[in-house]
């Protein structure tokens, strides 16, 4: 093992906002816990920040030697159109739209949010609970929290008291805001005169006639809090207490606030050590929402389908994107920014390539110690992935030097390099090779061609030629299947 990788950790805590030295609870264990998205669209530029943060964290971690739970919860109920409590279930909402059950909607995105996540290569997390799936754990919360004194049944739905958690505790105590301020900005609410105030949260709601996800509870019919979710579900798969709560900056007030709040409330004491929050993402410089028009899906971004682009982009340009800004500053995307993303990568990509070529020399000018000591240290200091990419460029200036005959570099140095060179890029940064799709389109009709000349071999009835052509192609993992009027064929792994 390295030297360097046994160099402390430290991660920017939300709660202190702080650089803190990361310690496992019960090391090597790690528990992480991160919100996941809320089903009822395609998944967006949104959805991929966190993956990709939260996967570079999970990546790193691993690789540090921890043994790591990942939960990363869906949320497949309970979400309203409203943080407080007002408005139309999402999920329910996007069914009556599309005529489908809700679980309907719920399957069809989740399968397009993991397509999606694959495509990033970001690692499927330990556990994947949903909301839906973990009623009874959440009723059994809910009900601590009211024999704890924190919570009010009113009218069949069941809701948080802020004020009196506040007296005890600290609201606001994550996202800095003061609950004095809160109350005097409130609106009122429709929901008011079941509430004793309007910054009380639902943590049970009850039923209208029209709403189609409902359970039994002691309270009547319903369903959950937004809020409530998490808390119980990362309770369940991480214990009372875990080390990493993550999400996006948008989740930090009021749904994390309202996590603190509950697990406080029902079992007297924090849940979570450290709290990390990755920065929101802007397009052209305005944030991103489908009412400016600006709004991308990420098949869209594949397919170079919407107006603001220029061109696709694969999914690994996209991840070196977002990867070349640091997780806790604002990322914004442009056509330009990823077009300068694409050539970056291919330049690394081509100097990984240039790097397998190399030959060394008796004598050697590149210092691979510092260069594995410079990239750890950049990863140490809060993920800092855009500092561990520069040391990457740098090191690639190298590489094409060397090839080129003006640098050297001893065979020990070039084997340690080509092994930290892809540790960096593809296990830590998560990238990956893509074909490119030049290359692709011309190998595709290189194949057309050969099996054309194969077909008019074989009606000059030369079959040995005609199968020496179809063994051969095999041999690249090409199979050839003969037709009566003509021949197909595909790429077998």
């Amino acid at each position: 093992m390295s030297k360097y990788r046994e160099n402390k950790l430290f991660i920017l805590n939300t709660l202190t906002r702080k650089k803190e030295l990361f310690e496992a609870s019960s090391p090597p264990h790690v528990g992480l816990y991160v919100c996941g998205p809320t089903v009822y669209g395609d998944p967006h530029l949104g959805h991929a920040r966190p993956a990709v943060t939260f996967d570079l964290l999970f990546r790193y971690l691993l690789h540090l030697g921890y043994k790591v739970r990942y939960v990363r919860n869906i949320t497949d109920v309970g979400h309203l159109e409203s943080d407080a409590d007002e408005g139309e279930d999402k999920i329910l909402k996007k069914a009556r739209l599309e005529q489908l059950e809700p679980m309907e909607v719920v399957q069809q995105y989740t399968n397009s949010y993991h397509g999606s996540m694959a495509r990033l290569n970001v690692l499927p997390p330990s556990i994947e609970p949903r909301a839906s799936g973990h009623i009874i754990e959440q009723q059994v919360m809910a009900e601590k929290i009211l024999e704890n004194g924190y919570a009010y049944e009113s009218n069949g739905s069941l809701y948080f008291d802020v004020l009196k958690y506040h007296r005890d505790h600290n609201y606001g105590k994550l996202s800095g805001r003061v609950l004095e301020d809160l109350v005097a900005n409130a609106r009122k609410l429709d929901t008011q005169d079941e509430k004793r105030n309007s910054v009380d949260f639902a943590l049970w709601k009850k039923a209208d006639p029209s709403h189609i996800m409902r359970w039994p509870s002691k309270w009547g019919e319903g369903f959950p809090g937004w809020h409530l979710e998490c808390s119980a579900m990362s309770m369940k798969y991480l214990g009372e207490q875990f080390d990493i709560h993550g999400g996006g900056m948008d989740l930090l007030f009021p749904h994390h606030e309202c996590e603190i709040a509950q697990s406080v409330a029902a079992g007297g004491k924090d849940a979570v050590r450290y709290w990390m929050h990755n920065n929101m993402v802007t397009i052209n410089g305005q944030k991103m929402g489908k009412s400016l028009g600006n709004f991308i899906t990420l098949e869209e971004l594949f397919t170079g389908s919407h107006e603001l682009l220029d061109a696709s982009y694969s999914p690994m340009t996209i991840r070196f994107f977002m990867l070349q800004a640091h997780y806790g500053s604002t990322l914004d995307f442009s056509n330009e920014a990823l077009v300068a993303a694409e050539k970056g990568l291919v330049r690394l990509m081509s100097s990984l390539k240039v790097l397998d070529r190399l030959e060394p020399g008796a004598t050697g000018s590149f210092n691979v110690e510092r260069f594995e000591e410079n990239s750890y240290r950049a990863m140490n200091d809060d993920l800092g992935s855009p500092v561990l990419i520069a040391h990457l460029f740098d090191t690639s200036r190298f590489i094409n030097s060397a090839y080129a005959g003006n640098d050297s570099i001893t065979a020990t140095d070039l084997e340690r390099l080509r092994h930290l060179f892809r540790l960096f890029m593809f296990d830590i940064l998560g990238l990956r090779e893509e074909e490119d799709k030049e290359i692709g389109d011309l190998t595709s009709k290189l194949v057309d061609l050969l099996l054309a000349i194969r077909l008019e071999v074989k009606n000059r009835k030369d079959f040995e030629l005609s199968d020496r052509i179809r063994n051969e192609l095999a041999g690249f993992g090409i199979v050839v299947k003969d037709k009566k009027d003509g021949f197909e064929w595909e790429i077998k792994d």
